[in-house]
Order: structure tokens, then C-alpha cells, then sequence
């Protein structure tokens, strides 16, 4: 989730653009429970940046965007979804912008935006900085681990559009996010075709070398000249099905998450299939 999607937003006839609205019930279901189509981490991370960036402009004098009522859903939301993840000792000593107000009186913070500033982030950076770590964590467990030792391929380059490819992944909530997911695994894809299609190898003689945006032919081949014969034309339809399958997602109007899923998985399979051939381990 992103912190626009604790938002509606509404068309004023009195300005130009449009505003916004916080969403109070779905602050109010997140208090009574986890969503159905996103987990706790997914919404503590946008959600402890709304209710922090408000305080801060109620703090340094900006224009807030939620009134004291739909501050106080959304700190009993977030106490409720950070209780549930398991961090101990975040507390929020006030419910609402008043509260605010009355609690940097009682610190001291008077006339000093600096010191409004110091007092959120007393409140707000360790859990900040716990929520990052959980996130962390979530980028290489959300999507499939190779049962191998390695935990990286040693190709800098596709070990890098792997761990973008798990970002994207972990991000994604719409139908275009998850799309962004299928351009995630093409690109895995093709920095493997330019990893590992050799064309001294690879080429047969009358053949022109394919462009490595034909990941499809240079990856069959690949597969085909590591793995020949029939005993392994089973694997030569696993690394087939992979691409073809990153490929469906990245031109499907109306991808899910589980389709993402999948295909993220089959590609970082795929990875990991392509270096035990090339490193024969």
C-alpha cells in the first residue's frame, strides 16, 4: 500500500485540483483487523507515515489534512496493526492534533518548530527504522529462496534486477503494479539472455545471433546445448513455461497478484536453474 490509498479524493469547487479525504473507515477496519488483501506490514509502513507527517505540519505551522477525529482513528489504527506485527514500547502519548499541542507545551516546544520535529521523532524513527528492517526482511522472503547455499546467482547484474524484481513484488496492489511485476521479470530475463547465451556455444553454423531481447530463443537454446537429449527435455519445458509465463503477465490488461507471484517465482527458479547448468553444481 502507499499512504495515497488511506485517501479518497474529491473534486472542491473552490480550488483548482482536487483534495483529499482521509479514509476514516479504513482506519476503523484496520483497528478491529488485518485487511483481507494486505498484510499488517504492508500498512504499518504508509500508515505511521500519514499519522507522522500530519503531526508534523500541525507541529511546523503546514496545513493538516485530517481534522482531530480522523486523527484519532487513525493512531488507534496504528497502535492496533503495530501491536499485531509484535513491536513493543511504540506509544503515541496523545490521540489528536490537540493533543499534540498540549503535549509540546508540556515538553517545552514552544515556539520551536525544531523542537516539535525532535519530539515526533522520539516518538515516531525507532519504529520507522523497525518497520524498514521488517520490510527488508519481507524483500527476500516473499518470493521464492533457491534451496541452493548461494543465496545470489554472482552475476552482478541479474542478482540486481532480482532484487528490484523483489521490490517491485513486495510494493505492488494494483493490476498496473503488477504488471510493473511482469517488466520485472522480462528484465531478469533478458540481462540472463545477455549473461549467459554464448554465441561460440550457442550459434549454429548458418544462424545469425538473436538480439538479447529474444530471450525465449537464446534461453531454449542455452538450455537446450546444457541439457541435450530426451532425459532432460522436461527441464527444457520448465525454463520454456518460466519465460513465457513472465511474458503473460507483463501484457495482461488485468494481472493479479498471484499471477505476479507466480511469475516472479518461475524467473527467480529460472536463475537459479541457468547458474547450476553454467556452474555445473
Amino acid at each position: 500500500m502507499r499512504t495515497s490509498d488511506f485517501f479518497d479524493k474529491t473534486e472542491s469547487p473552490y480550488s483548482f485540483g482536487d483534495s483529499r479525504s482521509f479514509k476514516t473507515d479504513l482506519a476503523e477496519q484496520l483497528r478491529r483487523g488485518p485487511l483481507p488483501d494486505h498484510d499488517d506490514l504492508e500498512v504499518a509502513v504508509p500508515l505511521a507515515r500519514v499519522v507522522h507527517d500530519d503531526l508534523l505540519k500541525r507541529g511546523t505551522g503546514g496545513g493538516t489534512e485530517l481534522d482531530d477525529e480522523q486523527m484519532r482513528s487513525a493512531t488507534r489504527a496504528l497502535h492496533a496493526v503495530v501491536a499485531r506485527l509484535g513491536i513493543d514500547g511504540f506509544k503515541i502519548p496523545f490521540r489528536d492534533h490537540e493533543g499534540f499541542y498540549n503535549y509540546w507545551i508540556k515538553e517545552g516546544a514552544y515556539g520551536s518548530w525544531q523542537g516539535r520535529r525532535d519530539l515526533l521523532a522520539g516518538i515516531f524513527d525507532s519504529l520507522h527504522d523497525e518497520l524498514g528492517l521488517m520490510e527488508d526482511k519481507a524483500l527476500t522472503s516473499s518470493l521464492v529462496q533457491p534451496i541452493s547455499p548461494h543465496t545470489r546467482t554472482g552475476w552482478a547484474a541479474v542478482d540486481g534486477e532480482i532484487s528490484e524484481l523483489r521490490r517491485h513484488f513486495l510494493r505492488a496492489t494494483t493490476p498496473q503494479d503488477y504488471r510493473a511485476v511482469g517488466l520485472a521479470c522480462v528484465a531478469v530475463t533478458e540481462e540472463l539472455s545477455r549473461q549467459v547465451y554464448d554465441s561460440a556455444r550457442n550459434l549454429r553454423d548458418g544462424e545469425r545471433e538473436p538480439p538479447v531481447a529474444n530471450t525465449k530463443q537464446r534461453l531454449e537454446r542455452v538450455v537446450e546445448d546444457a541439457a541435450p537429449g530426451p532425459d532432460n527435455a522436461a527441464l527444457r519445458k520448465l525454463a520454456r513455461s518460466a519465460i513465457e509465463y513472465a511474458q503473460h503477465v507483463k501484457h495482461s490488461t488485468t494481472p493479479t497478484r498471484r499471477e505476479a507471484g507466480i511469475a516472479a517465482d518461475a524467473v527467480i527458479q529460472l536463475a537459479n536453474l541457468l547458474r547450476r547448468l553454467d556452474q555445473d553444481i
